[in-house]
């Protein structure tokens, strides 16, 4: 019984040690290192946004996925910056139809 309960510790600690160690080489697998608080890695131009620059878009990880507030934000934006383009488009189109 003693050796038995011996053998157990024994694996415990091994299994402890091999987690710890395992925990300091390879990380929590982030691919971005943790932002302090407050701060936001979403990042959007004021103006003319790009296919590359809503490719770049790198939200705040939080405990079940990406903070909503951010993916919101851009959201909004991306909203916004459709609509103009469409209605600039709308415009050119009714200019070039009036040209005729």
């Amino acid at each position: 019984m003693t050796t038995a309960l011996i053998y157990l510790v024994v694996m415990l600690l091994v299994a402890a040690v091999v987690f710890l160690l395992s925990a300091v080489v390879f990380g929590r697998g982030e691919e971005l290192a943790p932002l302090p608080p407050g701060s936001s890695p979403t990042r959007l131009p004021a103006e003319d946004i790009t296919g590359e620059d809503v490719q770049g878009v790198r939200y705040q990880l939080v405990l079940r996925g990406y903070k909503m507030s951010e993916v919101d934000w851009v959201m909004r934006r991306l909203g916004v910056e459709i609509d103009g383009l469409r209605a600039k488009v709308a415009e050119l189109e009714s200019e070039r139809e009036a040209a005729k």
